[in-house]
């Protein structure tokens, strides 16, 4: 469901998938080929929440943020079922774990991998090419080309996948 707020309604690009159940509230911005999957909250009351191009927020994932702090995400980023993000920075091509953490004011690298159930911590910076996992979230090692060409599969994926439900879902 797509929802205004305070005059704003979310900008979301025609090529976007948005699943039934998914709530899209205020001043978000979704870029082109991405897709938001099945009951997802996405709410941007506070500050904006800019999501990039072939980016995928899938199932049960919650982003929202602090006064002062949006939520940036950037191309090609893959997001998890069932994580939360709060106020933070993504940069392209990175993956967010299944029930992943993210508080406010933590940046992620491009091409940054963050473990499923991982916290990242308030202010918590994970460098480009790494990663991250535990609770709290430790840098453990470089990023392997395999896991990278893994997660850029995913994404490409993701893309097609919204494109068939756009295409094919009925309700």
């Amino acid at each position: 469901m797509i929802i205004e707020y305070e005059g704003i309604t979310p900008n979301i690009h025609s090529s976007v998938f948005v699943a039934p159940g998914a709530m899209i509230i205020g001043d978000v911005k979704i870029g082109e080929e991405s897709s938001v999957w099945f009951n997802c909250v996405l709410r941007g009351d506070l500050e904006p929440i800019h999501i990039g191009c072939r980016t995928n927020i899938q199932d049960g994932t919650v982003i929202h943020m602090d006064k002062e702090i949006p939520c940036l995400i950037g191309d090609d980023v893959t997001v998890g079922h069932g994580a939360i993000l709060h106020s933070c920075a993504i940069d392209n091509e990175a993956l967010i774990g299944m029930g992943a953490i993210l508080l406010t004011g933590c940046k992620i690298g491009e091409r940054a991998i963050v473990a499923a159930g991982t916290l990242v911590r308030e202010g918590q910076e994970i460098p480009p090419g790494t990663v991250a996992m535990g609770v709290p979230a430790k840098v453990r090692r470089e990023a392997t080309q395999a896991e990278l060409e893994r997660v850029r599969n995913g994404k490409d994926d993701y893309v097609l996948r919204g494109r068939l439900m756009k295409e094919s879902l009925k309700i």
